[in-house]
């Protein structure tokens, strides 16, 4: 699938969906190391952005995306559309990624 067919939005510019195929979605739950946490509270001592922990949410949320694409491509589409993200804290450390859309068929508008 092509991830310039993916979009937060319920249309694609220049494309038509001529199939909904249903919902969607990747679940990534990951938990802090023990080395990243320290690593992660020292950082906060003198501010700013904490890259360790920066590094660690775009790994999780590309790893979700990635997987809402293999589902979309297992059900045949090859755009999403109403592509969201949220996260939730399990425990302590311990946080659930959900990435959802809708798989969609489209075809370019003519």
């Amino acid at each position: 699938m092509d991830k310039a067919l993916t979009t937060t939005t319920f249309e694609l510019h220049g494309y038509q969906v001529v199939k909904q195929l249903g919902l969607i979605r990747g679940i990534v739950v990951r938990s802090r190391s023990v080395f990243g946490t320290i690593g992660g509270m020292l950082h906060t001592l003198v501010g700013g952005n904490i890259t360790l922990f920066t590094e660690l949410c775009e790994r999780t949320r590309e790893e979700a995306f990635e997987m809402m694409i293999s589902h979309a491509e297992e059900l045949g589409a090859n755009a999403v559309i109403g592509v969201r993200y949220d996260a939730t804290e399990l425990m302590g450390g311990v946080t659930e990624v959900l990435c959802y859309g809708t798989a969609v068929v489209v075809s370019p508008r003519k």
